[in-house]
């Protein structure tokens, strides 16, 4: 018996782009979810029992292989991003629609092809994925009042919060758990009202592991870029990036890398280039292995110890200001 695949990222933005299509066209379908960095999904999908196949919030570059795979076996693929996709495949059974604009995210691809019929949900994929002044602007022409949209900006940044980790042992919820919890909401604020000790639970994660962070200081710093270090523990790993959003959010001039320490000596690296120049995070991730990512924020999902001065020399060069 054929099956629809549903392949999304694990944090707020790929999960809010689903709950949104699904909202609008109900389907049963299996999920295929994991950790924020975890994006090699499509891979998991047998070709052979695939009917069609929806991929949210998932670099195509990193998936060709498996989508060439697909589309052979004439599996229908939709397909919705905003990473950078490298050459995308002309075939009749794809479906893509992918936007690298630095000011967009999979959850406003979505929201416009929705005509913004869910637009609460959009936003907290948007706020979450750090996309706030594009998030404003559409939430104060939905008529939000300033009470709403710090509601929306917190469960966004927490929901963005939960997806980070080495493995699904580090966070609080499952991706898959929370998409199914709050999927049957046409709102987020339904879903807040009606089961508030989830968001209890996120928002207590959520403030505990930034207070420990607010104890770290830069590891290296230069005009334009600073470095910062986080040890190899689990609430290092969940709060590292949006650890990495809030100290860009700060010093809007500032280019900011996060880099937290695996059990193995390596590094997992997240990259914020400064909000006044959002560009270039994509290309540093992509120059080392397991890099990749978007103009405004990327990461390296495995950098080796012996390139860690390496790195920061490149991070730093790319981001100096003229003193």
């Amino acid at each position: 018996m054929k099956t629809s695949f549903d392949v999304f990222n694990g944090d707020a933005d790929g999960i809010c782009a689903l709950i949104q299509l699904r909202l609008a066209t109900p389907k049963d379908s299996k999920l295929i979810t994991g950790v924020k960095r975890d994006i090699a999904l499509l891979k998991q999908v047998d070709p052979a029992i695939a009917q069609d196949v929806t991929v949210l919030d998932v670099a195509m570059e990193k998936n060709r292989a498996a989508l060439d795979n697909l589309l052979a076996e004439g599996v229908r693929v939709f397909y919705a991003d905003h990473h950078n996709p490298g050459e995308i495949p002309a075939h009749s059974s794809l479906t893509a629609h992918i936007n690298t604009a630095a000011n967009t995210c999979t959850s406003l691809i979505i929201d416009k092809l929705l005509e913004g019929r869910y637009r609460e949900w959009a936003l907290v994929g948007a706020y979450g994925d750090n996309m706030i002044a594009t998030a404003d602007t559409l939430a104060n022409k939905a008529g939000l009042s300033e009470q709403d949209r710090t509601k929306l900006m917190q469960f966004g940044t927490y929901l963005n919060y939960n997806g980070y980790g080495a493995s699904l042992s580090d966070l609080l919820f499952p991706p898959a758990e929370i998409f199914r919890l709050m999927a049957p909401y046409p709102s987020p604020f339904n879903f807040i009202a009606e089961r508030p000790d989830i968001y209890a639970t996120l928002e207590e994660g959520f403030l505990g592991d930034s207070e420990k962070a607010t104890a770290v200081t830069p590891h290296s710093e230069r005009p334009g870029s600073r470095v910062f270090m986080l040890p190899d523990e689990a609430w290092a790993r969940r709060i590292s990036g949006v650890y990495s959003n809030d100290l860009t959010n700060r010093d809007p001039d500032t280019a900011n890398a996060v880099l937290t320490e695996k059990p193995d000596g390596n590094y997992v690296v997240s990259i914020r280039a400064p909000l006044n120049n959002r560009t270039g995070a994509d290309e540093l991730a992509a120059s080392f292995p397991t890099g990749g990512g978007r103009k405004a924020a990327a990461g390296i999902n495995a950098l080796p110890a012996e390139q860690l001065n390496e790195f920061i020399d490149a991070f730093h060069q790319r981001y100096q200001l003229a003193t």
